[in-house]
């Protein structure tokens, strides 16, 4: 039992000291982001950091894993508590434009930054931001093609496409959020996706106000 609660305790200290990594690579960039520049921000010397982290390629390649897990668990684990179809759609949009206003991140999105970071970098970084962007896009897919097997989409939907667009509002809109007025441009992201899914559902009232 005490082996077990030492490891449920450096477990949560390794998990917080990457979410304090994925902040901080919003803010100064992935490449930017360093094993010193981590220890000053966290008040801990840059050997304790060491210790688990043996370069800073490694750093960052964890900080994506625990940037993916984030994501997961503020944005998908939310999404999925609704009905399948438009619905789902419909709160995973819901979600993410929530996380984006509730300023999680200082410097806006990590995977919307690091996708412009990295998309000419070579290199194991960019092959696991890579990843995490193909399963992205691939469970966007996957959630309209369960709209379209309901019948809550139409059966000659381009999925792809629909997925493309979902996507695009939720990086216009944190990119635009920190140059522009953010309760205008999440309310204009929050709108769009609602007005395309009423357009193309069957029956508008899946997407009523108020529902689930």
């Amino acid at each position: 039992m005490t082996t077990d609660g030492r490891v449920a305790r450096g477990d949560r200290t390794r998990t917080a000291v990457l979410d304090t990594a994925v902040a901080l690579a919003t803010e100064v960039g992935l490449d930017g982001l360093s094993l010193a520049q981590l220890a000053d921000r966290l008040g801990v010397s840059k050997s304790g950091l060491f210790a688990h982290w043996r370069s800073k390629e490694a750093l960052q390649l964890a900080t994506v894993d625990r940037a993916v897990a984030q994501w997961e668990e503020r944005i998908v684990a939310p999404a999925l508590r609704a009905p399948r179809g438009v619905r789902r759609l419909h709160a995973l949009h819901e979600a993410r434009i929530e996380f984006y206003a509730a300023r999680v991140l200082p410097g806006g999105c990590f995977f919307a930054n690091t996708e412009f970071e990295y998309n000419a970098r070579p290199g194991p970084v960019r092959d696991r931001l890579a990843d995490a962007f193909g399963r992205w896009t691939m469970f966007l897919e996957r959630l309209v093609r369960e709209a379209v097997d309901l019948g809550e989409l139409p059966a000659d939907l381009d999925v792809p496409l629909l997925a493309y667009e979902i996507d695009a509002l939720g990086i216009s809109a944190v990119m635009r959020s920190r140059m522009l007025d953010p309760d205008a441009t999440y309310r204009h992201a929050r709108q769009g996706l609602l007005n395309r899914l009423r357009a193309l559902c069957p029956d508008p009232a899946l997407l009523a106000e108020g529902q689930p």
